[in-house]
């Protein structure tokens, strides 16, 4: 298995005055391994097909990672942000695979 160190988005939607919600990201740095890497190509009646992958990392979570692991949305794998399409909680550990390119919003803090 492959070592991993990088970012996982975690979001929440507030409501910045009444009827008006944005999301807010905060962005946590994580240490895990690659335990699936793998191509996912769909076969979707596009022009441009969308770029997914199939991969699954491995996170050693702390407490808010266990405790907010429903908001994950996103990981930087590779030099891209990825959503993440599904969290399988392994104590303690998370399993969070992934899907599409992210492009969602980002922790603005942390945007370059």
């Amino acid at each position: 298995m492959a070592r991993w160190f990088g970012i996982v988005g975690f979001g929440a939607s507030v409501e910045q005055s009444p009827g008006v919600w944005t999301d807010v990201v905060t962005e946590l740095s994580y240490y895990g391994e690659v335990v699936r890497d793998a191509r996912r190509l769909s076969e979707a009646d596009k022009l441009n097909k969308d770029l997914s992958t199939s991969n699954s990392i491995s996170v050693l979570a702390d407490a808010y990672a266990n405790e907010n692991y429903f908001a994950i949305r996103f990981v930087e794998w590779g030099g891209v942000f990825w959503t993440v399409t599904e969290v399988e909680v392994q104590f303690p550990r998370l399993i969070l695979r992934l899907g599409e390119v992210y492009n969602g919003p980002r922790d603005a803090a942390n945007t370059p």
